[in-house]
Formats: C-alpha cells, sequence, structure tokens
C-alpha cells in the first residue's frame, strides 16, 4: 500500500487539483486560482450565480458520517447549481451499519457511476485514506476529517478576506479560541501563510492553545488585548464540547470573559477589522450577539460565499480527475 502525502495525491500530472483533501502543501497559485474561479461564480450583487452546466451528466455522493447542516446543504447547493445529479447517503442507516465494511459500500456506490464523493468523517486522514486505497478514480472533496482539516470552509474564509480586504501581504489575521480540536483553523493557518498574510496569531487558553501550534506558521497569544492589537481580521471558533475529553476549561462563562469576543475586545483590533465564525455559532461562549449580527460581521457573507468556493473546487477537481483518467487511458493504449 502505497501512502502518498496529500498534496501529492491532490494533483494530476500536469498539476491540476483532482482531489481537495486539504490545503496543507497546495501552492499559492493554485489556491489563487480556487479563489479566483469562485469570483467567477459570484454575480453582480455578491451571490452565486443561479447555474451553469459544468457537471451536466455527473453524480455527486454526499458521504456525511458526521452531522451537518450548513456544509452539507452548501455542498449540495453547489451541486445542483453546476448542474449535476446527487444522492445524499445517510450512512447511520447506510449498509455499513448492518456489518458491510466502508470500502464495500463505496466500491458499490462507485459501481453506480458515482463521479465525486464528497466526504466528512470523524477520523483524520479518512478522505485521504479514500482517495488513494479505496476509490482513486473519484474525485474526492473533503468536508471535514477530525481534527485535521476543513479545506473548504479554510477558502471560503479566504475568499471572504480577500474580497473585504484585497491582497493577503499586509494584512493579520487573528484566530480565537479552541484552535487544538479545530480542522478549520489548520487549513486556515496554512491557507494564511501560503497566500502571504503578513502574521497568523493564535489566541486562547494553553489548554486550547498549546505552544506547539506554533510550529504550524503562526504567533501565540495567551491575551486579547496584546492578541488583538492591529488586526484586520478575526475568527472566532466554537468550543468544540464534542471533542473534549478532559476538562480543557474551568466554564463557559469564565471563557467568555476572558476570550469572548464583545465589543469591548472588537475595539483592541483595528477600526476597519471584519469579525467571521465557521459556525455554529454559541451567542454568549465565544461571541456576543451584538457582534456576531454587527456592522463589523462578515458572518452571513461567508456562508454566501461557501457555495461559490464549493462550486470552484468542485468543477477543479472533477476537470482534474477526468483528465488523468484520459492520461491514464492514453498510456495503457500506447503501451497495448
Amino acid at each position: 500500500m502505497s501512502h502518498a502525502a496529500p498534496h501529492q495525491l491532490q494533483l494530476n500530472e500536469q498539476g491540476q487539483l483532482r482531489h481537495f483533501l486539504t490545503t496543507e502543501g497546495l501552492s499559492r497559485e493554485l489556491l489563487t486560482d480556487i479563489l479566483d474561479t469562485a469570483e467567477s461564480f459570484i454575480d453582480s450583487n455578491g451571490r452565486s450565480v443561479k447555474k451553469v452546466p459544468l457537471m451536466r451528466g455527473l453524480t455527486v455522493v454526499n458521504l456525511f458520517f458526521e452531522n451537518s447542516t450548513r456544509t452539507r446543504s452548501t455542498f449540495e447547493l453547489a451541486a445542483q447549481k453546476l448542474s449535476a445529479d446527487i444522492l445524499n447517503l445517510n450512512i447511520s442507516t447506510s449498509a455499513t451499519a448492518k456489518g458491510e465494511t466502508l470500502q464495500d459500500t463505496l466500491w458499490n456506490i462507485r459501481a453506480m457511476g458515482a463521479d465525486m464523493f464528497v466526504v466528512r468523517h470523524a477520523d483524520s486522514g479518512a478522505a485521504h485514506f479514500i482517495a488513494e486505497n479505496v476509490t482513486p478514480d473519484v474525485a474526492i472533496i473533503n468536508a471535514g476529517d477530525g481534527r485535521h482539516a476543513h479545506p473548504t470552509q479554510a477558502m471560503l474564509d479566504m475568499l471572504t478576506i480577500r474580497r473585504c480586504k484585497g491582497e493577503f501581504g499586509k494584512l493579520k489575521v487573528a484566530i480565537v479560541g479552541d484552535i487544538l480540536h479545530s480542522r478549520v483553523a489548520r487549513s486556515e493557518i496554512h491557507a494564511l501563510n501560503t497566500l502571504g498574510a503578513e502574521e497568523v496569531r493564535l489566541i486562547g487558553p494553553k489548554t486550547l492553545v498549546p505552544d506547539t501550534l506554533q510550529a504550524l506558521g503562526a504567533n501565540i497569544y495567551r491575551d486579547m488585548k496584546q492578541g488583538l492589537k492591529d488586526v484586520d481580521v478575526i475568527v472566532a471558533l466554537r468550543l468544540q464540547k464534542e471533542r473534549m475529553n478532559t476538562a480543557l476549561l474551568p466554564s463557559e462563562s469564565e471563557f467568555f470573559r476572558l476570550y469572548g469576543l464583545n465589543e469591548e475586545k472588537l475595539a483592541y483590533a483595528k477600526p476597519d477589522a471584519i469579525v467571521m465564525h465557521p459556525g455554529p455559532i454559541n451567542r454568549g461562549v465565544e461571541i456576543e450577539s451584538s457582534v456576531a449580527d454587527g456592522e463589523q460581521s462578515r458572518i452571513l457573507t461567508q456562508v454566501s460565499n461557501g457555495i461559490a468556493v464549493r462550486m470552484a473546487v468542485m468543477s477543479m477537481a472533477i476537470t482534474g480527475q477526468l483528465q488523468q483518467q484520459q492520461d491514464l487511458a492514453k498510456q495503457q493504449g500506447a503501451e497495448g
């Protein structure tokens, strides 16, 4: 069994995207291409375009092993707008619950003519494993795997930042809260550094922002006043209590007192700083309602941009995957 690095596995021989598993290791040019392609799917009103025929006749299967409303629905909308056929598979009631292996389930879906799997899984590396060892000829889009990566969320946030702030070169971005359990944070740190952000800051207590995370390419702050000073973008993260095995916090109210984003703490940042949140929001825990709904909030814009980014990633990955299959067929024909 081979073990290709995720960024190598994601590209075909021409360097085109054929899976989208992680932002880590991808070039600035490719990430910029994703953002530019997403821009082409946004109309003059800032909404995603109604419909294009780019994936007509192709089948996208949503494989969600974890619950998700926002991510799953935006992927479904993106596939519809690309004119694809969509199959939503409820894994909890599928054959895997009756003893069939995941591998057998995926092979059976592939045999039905599936062209793309959108995968969300509680285990880190699940999408990578499927792309490499189970169905390499199906385009795999990672919709979140364990604590590892959530690349489309990172890219819709990058699009939101770029549309609000222009280029990344002079931007200081602060990510606040439960970084330890956040796949979004990891994907965003990689994307921001690749796109050339001036500084990425991680703010939170040691239990949720361990010093080891500095190795990802970010500066760590324990104090909100210092951490938010002169930043252009603030990303608030929810406390992921479902992934916490031990008591990492004294209480939610204590967390809000120290790290919850309210108007007083927001004032530490630049006056034109924007506020983002990948959702779902816990109001009064990591963010105050007046900030979440305020003039500097771009939370609903993120959701709108998510459809365009997912359209971009899906259309680019299916193009790269089909090209890979054509190249392989030519190669086998020449050898034959």
